[in-house]
């Protein structure tokens, strides 16, 4: 009860910070970025050629209970007559002690351009609805409502901030870019670029841009046994390294690190952090990644990924769990001869 009403007075100033423009918040993040491509860059819409859904799940500090968890689905397709990809997403995030929730629901469109051989560029555009909710007097607890003489009894009644509190909508525009050729790609995204106001209470607070790039490059390891299905094809067997930059406010971050493919199993580790270049005089350091997944032939693709947590919060904090799926179908255009001859290259997962 007391560490309860103690996480609820922490966020007090936080909500109030987001009326005054003090502090930034931050978009959720997954550490299986590739699996969850339309959050990523929304020049990914209709990148496989084929339909597709994926679904994502994580929670994060699973041990504290200031945990965060987000859910997101997606679906898109290719259009193959106007060389254009189309997609639709959706998330809901709840935040920390105070339940900051965060629904999201966004429209994508991006076109393909053959800018050489084997070489492909794909612009990209996201409009966003996006509706957050605190619950001003559901999960905050204010000092009038206390009752000095039995401060752990019922709450009071709050006048604070009357009127305030009630949820913000906002309309978020994204645009992205994404280069490729069958080995290398490289993607560039700005999500927010209109930095719409997220305050609460009177005043501005802009939601930042959040910048992203991307980038990687296939290294092949030679063919595997035969496939058992009537393809009489090779198993393929590849690495990828991975690089993906962020940045949204004041906050930066980086991961590095590389994804093995031995078909039908994914396996990846990756560090996410700058170390040399500290926030508000803290190390930024945050978590060593792995992960372990599988594409099937059928066009099914799972991963399961696991933060050890190496900031300050250490792994008492429960680390975090992610989960992705995603399905592609059948294409009803096979036969259909395409424009691209060049599959991109980065993971599936």
């Amino acid at each position: 009860m007391q560490r309860s009403y103690l996480l609820r007075l922490f966020f007090i100033p936080l909500i109030l910070g987001l009326g005054t423009g003090n502090l930034a918040a931050q978009d959720p993040q997954y550490s299986q970025y590739y699996a969850a491509p339309l959050y990523l860059n929304p020049a990914f819409a209709g990148s496989e050629l084929m339909p597709r859904f994926g679904a994502n799940y994580r929670n994060q500090w699973p041990g504290l209970d200031a945990q965060f968890t987000t859910f997101s689905a997606y679906f898109d397709t290719y259009l193959d007559d106007y060389n254009s990809g189309v997609g639709f997403m959706v998330m809901n995030d709840v935040e920390g002690g105070a339940n900051l929730r965060s629904f999201t629901a966004a429209g994508l469109y991006s076109y393909e351009l053959r800018v050489g051989e084997n070489a492909y560029f794909r612009p990209g555009f996201q409009a966003a609805y996006i509706r957050r909710d605190i619950g001003f007097f559901d999960n905050l607890v204010f000092a009038n409502q206390i009752n000095p003489s039995d401060p752990f009894g019922d709450l009071l009644p709050s006048t604070d901030l009357p009127g305030s509190g009630e949820p913000v909508n906002l309309v978020s525009l994204s645009f992205g870019g994404l280069f490729f050729t069958d080995k290398f790609w490289l993607g560039v995204s700005a999500h927010h670029v209109n930095e719409p106001n997220q305050s609460f209470i009177e005043g501005v607070s802009n939601l930042p841009a959040k910048f992203s790039v991307h980038t990687g490059y296939r290294i092949s390891l030679g063919s595997g046994s035969y496939r058992s299905d009537f393809t009489h094809m090779r198993k393929e067997r590849f690495l990828l390294p991975t690089i993906n930059y962020k940045k949204q406010g004041p906050f930066e971050q980086l991961d590095i690190g590389a994804y093995l493919h031995m078909e039908p199993l994914n396996l990846g580790i990756w560090y996410r952090g700058l170390p040399y270049k500290p926030v508000e005089q803290q190390n930024n350091r945050d978590a060593i990644v792995f992960m372990v997944g599988f594409n099937l032939p059928s066009g099914m693709s799972m991963g399961y990924s696991f933060d050890y947590t190496v900031s300050q919060l250490g792994i008492q904090s429960g680390g975090a769990h992610e989960v992705s799926i995603a399905f592609l179908l059948a294409d009803r255009n096979q036969s259909k001869t395409r424009k691209r001859d060049t599959m991109l290259p980065c993971p599936k997962f």
